[in-house]
């Protein structure tokens, strides 16, 4: 029911699926006060059919990031081209970011359509092992605005959960918009009794992002999601002609693996720049593969590795 909230709980709110909901002292004047009385109580029936859908999806993997701007979908879909490169191996990348749906076009899949089956929705496919779902493939143009208050967002988010057939995968990435809003509390309620891998958190080296980081972290704890590690992007420029290495972004208070200390969490590795990664984006391709001899593609492929290995043991 809480998908159907107009507004956040407030904090002695007796639970949405209370026999007290919507008839307690402290519900007079909440804003869901008439949708808490009268909806059914209980719990949420979809989460059965999301759970025998997730049976299929062997690792579930959240990217996430509490400041906007430092690559989280960048990551997430080299993440998942890195995922797909062994042919025995079945990926998936969700892209919940309703409002800035960015993989259709960094997975060169603009203008593609979902199609339905009679096992439900069926993904976009890259390749034969990398499918893709995205609400990107439901705009008739890539330049319309998705306007949609928390509800309607958390539906689509459980209509991706429950009604793609991904068939068999071996991972599923799951893209997020920043922040700690309604599509990551869907999400991780969607999800929990899923066996949720955990999440890497994505961040730049500057204390503009990791303060918005930490805030991330904290909200992983706090919901119970299991922080695979955090991941330094755009850590610092090597110039291709001297090879003198440039803080772009200075990180002045030590920057994410300082910040991973400090909070307990794992470092799984800095990403520096490179130009090239925002053109493969663009013309939406692996930049693995297009630039495989690069120092940027050498880190991603140490941090993927990390990434397979501490999901895998679990």
């Amino acid at each position: 029911m809480s998908d159907q909230l107009v507004a956040p709980p407030p904090e002695n709110c007796p639970g949405t699926q209370s026999e007290m909901s919507g008839k307690s002292a402290a519900c007079a004047g909440c804003p869901n006060q008439q949708i808490c009385s009268t909806a059914p109580k209980g719990p949420d029936p979809d989460i059965a059919e999301i759970e025998e859908r997730m049976k299929t999806v062997k690792n579930k993997i959240l990217v996430l990031s509490g400041k906007g701007g430092v690559g989280k979908s960048t990551f997430s879909s080299q993440l998942s081209f890195a995922l797909s490169m062994d042919e025995k191996v079945e990926v998936g990348l969700l892209d919940i970011d309703i409002c800035g749906p960015s993989i259709p076009k960094i997975m060169g899949l603009e203008g593609e359509n979902i199609h339905i089956s009679g096992q439900g929705w069926d993904p976009v496919y890259v390749q034969d092992n990398l499918a893709v779902m995205s609400v990107g493939f439901l705009l008739e143009k890539e330049e319309d605005a998705v306007i949609w208050r928390g509800p309607k967002k958390n539906g689509i988010i459980k209509q991706f959960l429950k009604d793609v057939y991904w068939n068999d995968l071996d991972y599923l990435v799951i893209d997020t918009p920043p922040g700690t809003s309604d599509e990551h509390l869907s999400i991780v309620q969607y999800l929990k009794t899923s066996n949720l891998s955990g999440a890497v958190i994505v961040t730049s080296p500057q204390d503009v992002a990791l303060i918005d980081v930490r805030k991330e972290i904290n909200f992983c704890k706090k919901v119970g999601v299991p922080i695979i590690g955090v991941v330094e992007n755009m850590s610092g420029f090597v110039c291709p002609k001297c090879n003198k290495e440039s803080q772009i972004f200075i990180p002045t208070t030590g920057g994410a693996e300082k910040m991973s200390q400090d909070m307990n969490v794992p470092f799984l590795g800095r990403i520096p720049i490179d130009p090239l990664i925002a053109r493969s984006c663009d013309e939406g391709k692996s930049y693995l593969i297009t630039h495989p001899n690069s120092e940027a593609t050498k880190q991603y492929n140490l941090i993927f590795n990390k990434i397979k290995e501490i999901v895998n043991s679990k």
